[in-house]
C-alpha cells in the first residue's frame, strides 16, 4: 500500500520563540532574596505611616529582582545598582516633570528621555537594563501622582533596589560552604569553564562539536564577568579571589587547545578529556587536583593541551598566575559613545522615543477624558512600550504575543485574588509570594509579564487605589498595537542597523587576533584577550541575527545574509586560534591552515567583509 506523503509546514519562527523559555534549575537563592525583598518592604512602609514610600520601595526591588540573575556577588553589584540608579534618576525626573509640565511639554519631554534611553540601551546589557529602569520609573513619576516630592520617591526606590542588592551580597547560596562563600558565584562560574573544555573534547570530530565550542564560548563570558565586577583596590585583595583568577587563566590556554582539536575534526582519547573534568571537581570543591591522566602526545593539539594541563595544576598549587588584563572587556568610554551614537543606538534610540512619546501622548488623552474612571495613574500603557519595543527580550511578534497572554493572565488571577484575600494581609503576601516567582518567572517573558501584572497591581492595590484589572487588559492590548506599529515603519538609515554593527565589531575583533597570531607575537596574555573579545563579540552578533531572523519577514528580511558572514567569521576565528596552537608547537602553518585563511577570507571580502591579511607572509 502506498502512502502519499504528508506536508507539513513549519511553525514560523516568530511564533515558535514565543513558546521558546529558558531551563535550568531553581535558583533557591534567588526565590529567597525575592521573598524577603518586596514583601517586607510594603508593610514596612505601611507600619511606618509611609505606605506610598512602601510601594515604591517595593517597586525598586522588584525591578532589581528582575535583573538578579546567577552569577558573582561582585558583578550583582554593577548588575542590579547601575539600572537601579538609573530608575531612581527616572523617578525623580517624572515626577517633577508630571508635576510641572502640562500634557504637550511632558510629552515631548519624556519623548527626549526615550531617545536618550533607548541609544544608552544599545551599549550592552547592563546598560539596556538601565535605560528601561529609566524610562520605566519616569512614567511612573510622571503618570502616578503623589504629595511627595521626587527626592524622596527616588529615595525610596533606590532604598527598596538597594534592600535587594544588600540581600545579594549578605547572603550565601547552596554549595558555598567549600571555601570563601563570598566567590561561590566565581567559584561555579570557573568550574563551568573547565567541564565545557572536557564536554568539547569529549566531543571533538562529532555531530555536537560545533554546539559544544559554543557551550565553551558561553561559559568563559559567564566567568569573566563574575570574576571582573567592581572592586575598591586594582588587584584581588584575598588569597581566595587571587586563585580564582589564576584558575581562570589557566583555563584560557586548555580552551585554545580544545578549541584546536575540534577544529581538527578528528576524534581524540576519551582519557583526553578526564584532566579537566579533574581541575572542574577541584575548583568546585576548593580541593586540590590530585593525579592527573598521562600525557598523549599524538598531534600538536593534543600536546598543546597536555603542556596546557601541567600548567593549569602549577597554577592551582601555587594560586597565582592570574592577569588582569584577562578578565575586563577592552571597552571605555569612547566604545560607549559610539555604540550609542551608532547605527545601532540611533535606530533603537528612534524607535523608543517614538513608542515611549506617543504612548505617553495617548495615555494622557484617555486619562483627561476619564477613560480610566476613578484611576488617578496613566503610567501603565508608556511603561508597557518601554517592555514591548526591547529587542532583547525577543522578536518583537514573539513579544506582543507573550505581553498580552502574561497581561491577560495576571490581571484576571488578581481579580479572582483581589475578591477572596482578606486587606491588607492577602495583598502583603501575594507580594511576597509574586517576589519569590520572579527568578524562576524571567525564563519566559510571559510568565514574567504575569508575575509583574499581579505584583504591580497588589501594590498598588495596597497604596490605596481601586482594582483596576479590566483596564490594565486594554491599557496593554493598546500598547501591544502601537509597538507593533511602530516596530514597523521605516526609519532614517538602513534597517537592522543594530545587528549590522554588532556583526562589524566581531569583524574587527577577528581582524585583531588573527593579526596578532599571524605577527608570532610572544605575548600570549594579549593573545587570550583578543581571542577571548572575538568569540565573545560574535556570540553576541549570533544572538543579534537569531533575534532579527525570527521577526516578522517584514523586518527579519532586513538582516538576511548577516548569519552566514558570521558562520565565516566564526570559522575564521576557529582557523585563527588552530594556527596560534600550531604555530607555538611548530613555528610554522601546514598547508591545510593557509588553506582554511585564505578560503575564509576570501569567502568574506565576497560577501562585503574584507580582513586585509597577507597569509602568504605567515607560510
Amino acid at each position: 500500500m502506498n502512502r502519499s506523503p504528508v506536508s507539513r509546514r513549519a511553525v514560523p519562527l516568530w511564533l515558535a520563540h514565543a513558546f521558546r523559555a529558558q531551563r535550568g534549575p531553581v535558583p533557591w537563592s534567588a526565590v529567597c532574596r525575592g521573598a524577603l525583598a518586596a514583601g517586607p518592604l510594603l508593610p514596612a512602609g505601611m507600619l511606618g505611616g509611609q505606605t506610598a514610600s512602601g510601594v515604591l520601595a517595593a517597586i525598586g526591588a522588584m525591578l532589581a529582582g528582575i535583573n538578579d540573575r546567577p552569577g558573582s556577588r561582585r558583578a550583582s553589584v554593577k548588575r542590579l545598582g547601575v539600572p537601579a540608579l538609573a530608575g531612581a534618576l527616572g523617578l525623580f525626573l517624572g515626577t517633577y516633570a508630571g508635576q510641572g509640565l502640562a500634557a504637550v511639554p511632558l510629552t515631548l519631554a519624556l519623548t527626549a528621555l526615550g531617545l536618550v534611553a533607548g541609544g544608552i540601551s544599545a551599549v550592552g546589557p547592563v546598560a539596556s537594563a538601565a535605560g528601561t529602569q529609566l524610562l520605566v520609573a519616569a512614567a511612573i513619576g510622571a503618570g502616578m501622582p503623589a504629595a511627595e516630592s521626587g527626592w524622596q520617591r527616588a529615595l525610596a526606590f533606590l532604598a527598596g533596589a538597594g534592600w535587594l542588592l544588600a540581600l545579594r551580597l549578605a547572603l550565601p547560596t547552596p554549595g558555598s560552604l567549600a571555601g570563601d562563600f563570598r566567590f561561590d558565584g566565581e567559584r561555579a562560574a570557573v568550574a563551568d569553564v573547565y567541564d565545557a573544555i572536557a564536554a568539547l573534547v569529549d566531543a571533538a570530530g562529532g555531530e555536537h562539536a560545533t554546539a559544544r565550542r559554543a557551550a565553551l564560548t558561553a561559559a568563559l563570558d559567564h566567568a569573566q564577568d563574575a570574576l571582573a565586577g567592581p572592586r575598591l583596590r586594582r588587584y584581588a585583595g584575598s588569597a581566595a579571589e587571587r586563585r580564582l583568577h589564576a584558575q581562570f587563566a589557566a583555563a584560557l590556554p586548555l580552551a585554545e587547545a580544545a578549541t584546536a582539536l575540534y577544529w581538527a575534526g578528528e576524534t581524540v582519547p576519551a582519557r583526553a578529556a578526564e584532566g579537566p573534568r579533574r581541575l572542574a571537581a577541584a575548583v568546585r570543591g576548593n580541593t586540590g587536583t590530585g593525579p592527573l591522566p598521562a600525557p598523549h602526545r599524538s598531534d600538536p593539539a593534543l600536546r598543546a593541551l597536555d603542556d596546557a594541563l601541567l600548567r593549569a595544576a602549577d597554577a592551582f598549587d601555587q594560586g597565582e598566575g592570574a592577569h588582569r588584563g584577562l578578565l575586563g572587556r577592552r571597552r571605555g568610554f569612547r566604545h560607549a559613545l559610539r555604540a550609542a551614537l551608532g547605527t545601532g543606538g540611533r535606530e533603537y534610540g528612534l524607535r523608543v522615543a517614538l513608542c515611549f512619546g506617543a504612548s505617553a501622548a495617548i495615555a494622557q488623552a484617555l486619562h483627561h477624558a476619564r477613560w480610566y474612571g476613578q484611576h488617578e495613574h496613566w503610567y501603565w500603557l508608556p511603561a508597557t512600550a518601554v517592555f514591548l519595543v526591547k529587542p532583547d527580550l525577543g522578536p518583537l511578534a514573539s513579544r506582543v504575543l507573550c505581553r498580552a497572554a502574561g497581561t491577560v493572565l495576571g490581571a484576571l488571577v488578581f481579580a479572582g485574588l483581589a475578591a477572596l484575600l482578606p486587606r491588607p494581609a492577602g495583598l502583603v503576601a501575594l507580594v511576597a509570594v509574586c517576589g519569590a516567582v520572579i527568578p524562576v518567572a524571567t525564563r519566559h517573558f510571559a510568565a514574567l509579564t504575569a508575575v509583574v501584572t499581579v505584583l504591580v497591581l497588589a501594590l498598588v492595590m495596597a497604596g490605596g487605589e481601586p482594582q483596576a484589572s479590566v483596564s490594565r487588559i486594554g491599557e496593554t492590548l493598546l500598547a501591544c498595537a502601537l509597538v507593533l506599529v511602530v516596530g514597523h515603519l521605516p526609519m532614517p538609515g538602513e534597517r537592522g542597523g543594530g545587528v549590522r554593527a554588532r556583526l562589524a565589531a566581531a569583524g574587527s575583533a577577528a581582524d585583531a587576533y588573527l593579526l596578532h597570531v599571524l605577527g608570532e607575537s610572544g605575548d600570549r596574555a594579549e593573545r587570550w584577550a583578543l581571542r577571548r573579545e572575538a568569540y565573545r563579540t560574535l556570540a553576541e552578533a549570533r544572538t543579534a541575527i537569531a533575534l532579527a531572523a525570527a521577526e516578522l519577514p517584514a523586518l527579519a528580511r532586513h538582516t538576511e545574509g548577516t548569519e552566514a558572514v558570521a558562520e565565516v567569521l566564526e570559522r575564521l576565528v576557529d582557523t585563527t586560534t588552530a594556527c596560534a596552537v600550531h604555530l607555538d608547537e611548530t613555528g610554522r602553518l601546514t598547508p591545510r591552515h593557509l588553506r582554511r585563511l585564505r578560503e575564509a577570507l576570501g569567502e568574506l571580502e565576497r560577501r562585503g567583509m574584507r580582513v586585509p591579511v597577507d597569509t602568504a607572509a605567515a607560510a
